[in-house]
């Protein structure tokens, strides 16, 4: 789960008003065709052309200067109504096996109110603010995993989340984990206190 700082850097207008790819789109694409090649384990497991495995929603965009809040309705490609359909409505399909998308792009729409149990790495390519929108933005990956019967799945080796973020947002996660131990939180226990 990537978290941009700008929407036209994943994908941008042209003069004509059709629809171009930013330059994160660009350098994922780049990147992952590199990376692959150097591996034939990521060959195997990962065929597909990179641009089949990354998606992206955002709730604004702009266009000819205009910001505009983002109806899934209006957008003419049926790439976009497919996105949008797969990462906020359709959760089964996104969990599937059979679906290829494994990378979503967004800048804020996906804080909260969105349930992936299955988000394992988060990269944060923009600056967090207030504590509020990081502990928003790192619960995206506070989930117990789910195998492809749909079940929890505890076990800490696959339950892991890693953040790939700036200095700053570091020290939030260090001291977000800090708390949680202090707290007695683990993952995929309830303390018996919480139970009523």
């Amino acid at each position: 789960l990537f978290f941009i700082d700008k929407v036209s850097n994943y994908l941008d207008y042209s003069e004509e008003g059709s629809e171009v790819e930013g330059q994160f789109a660009k350098w994922f694409d780049e990147l992952f065709i590199e990376e692959r090649a150097k591996s034939d384990m990521y060959k195997d497991l990962l065929p597909q052309d990179p641009h089949e495995l990354r998606r992206a929603y955002f709730s604004v965009m702009k266009k000819g200067g205009k910001s505009k809040a983002i109806d899934s309705s209006e957008r003419g490609n049926s790439n976009d109504n497919d996105a949008y359909d797969l990462i906020m409505r359709d959760k089964e399909r996104l969990l599937s096996g059979d679906e290829p998308v494994r990378f979503i792009f967004s800048h804020s729409a996906l804080r909260e109110g969105w349930d992936n149990p299955n988000v394992f790495q988060i990269c944060v390519l923009r600056e967090m603010g207030a504590t509020l929108e990081r502990r928003q933005t790192i619960g995206r990956g506070l989930r117990l995993p789910v195998n492809a019967d749909g079940e929890r799945v505890k076990e800490s080796s696959i339950a892991q989340l890693t953040v790939i973020s700036n200095e700053s947002y570091r020290e939030f996660a260090d001291s977000l984990q800090r708390e949680y131990k202090a707290a007695g939180v683990s993952i995929g226990f309830v303390r018996k206190e919480e139970f009523s």
